[in-house]
């Protein structure tokens, strides 16, 4: 039995910022491999507006491969090795073009990455910074490990998820795409499951909501259409803002079926 997928992405600038930085695309495809879909989402930072560059012209450089690498590798069965090679060698390349293009403008600009690939078997999944994938089922489960100053705090022992809320350094990334020496990307890859909901996210759709709210407004079996999970994606949006999120607000979503 062959899996579909429908695709919905939704963004906002947010009730603070005078721009809109973060850029996200999803695509679905057709192979020989089977239909396939790509989403992607970047969270940009920078002066001048800059964040919206770098964050953009991540997002282009994976839907480039995309269109000239993804045909070439699934003339055979899929090999996550080859992707994560693919995937991290342009993470790399891209920290070093937003570095040089800062360094020429005056300004310090990069970007978060996280994008996954779905197969009727497998999905796959890299990430640099703060930005998350995650696969909701019975339960919502965070595939990504955030690159933040907290996350790392949290996972030595020395910080609880509830100081990390309200902790001044929250927004510290340990690397992102552009502003570090060099990026080490996480890779990650295991089953697509059917009647799944895959989402990718900026940080700012998930502080000021919970687990609970989003497994409840995403639920898979109750997502029978795009334009529901859209307009889902746009309720859990308009919370975030009724809480006083201040940062953009971006989300990318695919249910299996």
């Amino acid at each position: 039995m062959s899996m579909n997928f429908y695709l919905a992405a939704a963004t906002d600038i947010g009730p603070v910022k005078k721009t809109n930085q973060d850029s996200y695309c999803v695509r679905s495809y057709r192979s020989s491999q089977g239909p396939l879909v790509f989403a992607i989402l970047c969270d940009g930072m920078g002066g001048l507006a800059k964040g919206e560059v770098a964050s953009a012209s991540v997002i282009n450089a994976y839907l480039n491969w995309t269109e000239t690498r993804l045909p070439q590798l699934c003339a055979a069965p899929l090999q996550a090795e080859e992707i994560k090679r693919d995937w991290i060698k342009l993470a790399v390349q891209y920290n070093e073009k937003i570095k040089y293009y800062g360094s020429c403008c005056g300004v310090a600009l990069g970007t978060t990455l996280t994008a996954i690939l779905l197969t009727e078997t497998a999905y796959y999944v890299i990430n640099v910074g703060d930005s998350r994938t995650y696969e909701l089922k019975d339960s919502l489960r965070q595939i990504t490990k955030d690159h933040s100053f907290v996350a790392r705090e949290m996972e030595l022992g020395r910080m609880t998820p509830e100081q990390a809320k309200v902790d001044p350094r929250r927004n510290v990334l340990l690397q992102c795409i552009g502003a570090s020496d060099t990026v080490e990307p996480d890779f990650f890859t295991g089953p697509c499951q059917k009647d799944a909901v895959y989402f990718l996210c900026s940080d700012g759709f998930r502080h000021e909501i919970t687990a609970e709210e989003i497994s409840k407004a995403l639920r898979p079996t109750d997502m029978v259409s795009e334009a529901l999970l859209e307009q889902r994606l746009k309720v859990l949006i308009e919370l975030n803002k009724t809480r006083h999120e201040r940062d953009n607000i971006s989300v990318v979503a695919v249910r299996s079926y």
